[in-house]
């Protein structure tokens, strides 16, 4: 899985399998975590997200 360096909030990299519809958050202090079953909007708005930690922290972190 391709990582996309990011620097927002604690998070330092964020990588998404389409076909296993798996996201994989990096954060600050190196741990990592996969959630499973997030669809391909959820990655494209976390990707792209000026605030990427607000957005993790609001739509995916509970929900996934």
């Amino acid at each position: 899985m391709d990582m996309k360096r990011i620097n927002s909030g604690k998070l330092r990299a964020v990588g998404y399998d389409s076909r296993q519809r798996v996201l994989r958050v990096e954060f600050s202090d190196g741990s990592a975590i996969e959630h499973l079953g997030v669809g391909d909007e959820v990655w494209r708005r976390i990707s792209s997200s000026s605030a990427a930690w607000s957005y993790y922290w609001d739509n995916v972190e509970e929900e996934f």
